[in-house]
């Protein structure tokens, strides 16, 4: 009987290559798809953004990791989709909020404001943080139009 691994869509613009990079290492116990870019040359954040987005949204990916330099234009990006709840994450503890208050689908990391090690951390308690639903389920229930 074969282990069932949770999947992972992963994607950044040229400011968050490397960081991709170390994290797609860094979940090997994860089913990872890398949606690119694959290289440090300058692109646009949308055209990595709305794939992960797209990944998450049709439910073949549980979660989306995106990176860029602020990770703001990556978050606007994603949150352009139904259903898909992305959180900027630039500590553990936003990370653990986003998904325990916000059922955050989609991390979102700053690659110029963080660490290596940080974004490692970011992104174990992110995926290691279950949503407490209750009073935070009708909130998130509300989110939508």
């Amino acid at each position: 009987m074969s282990e069932t691994r949770i999947k992972i869509a992963i994607g950044g613009d040229h400011a968050g290559f490397e960081y991709k990079e170390v994290l797609k290492d860094f979940l090997a116990d994860y089913e990872i798809k890398d949606f690119g870019t694959y290289s440090l040359d300058s692109v646009d954040y949308p055209d990595f953004a709305h794939p992960v987005a797209s990944a998450v949204e049709t439910g073949e990916y549980a979660f989306g990791i995106l990176l860029c330099g602020s990770a703001n234009g990556v978050a606007i990006t994603a949150n352009k989709h139904a259903g898909i709840r992305a959180g900027l994450c630039w500590e553990n503890e936003v990370a653990s909020l986003v998904r325990k208050h916000n059922n955050a689908n989609v991390l979102c990391i700053p690659a110029r404001f963080v660490s290596e090690e940080l974004a490692k951390e970011i992104t174990t308690t992110f995926l290691n943080t279950e949503f407490e639903g209750g009073r935070h389920q009708n909130r998130v229930d509300k989110i939508s139009c």
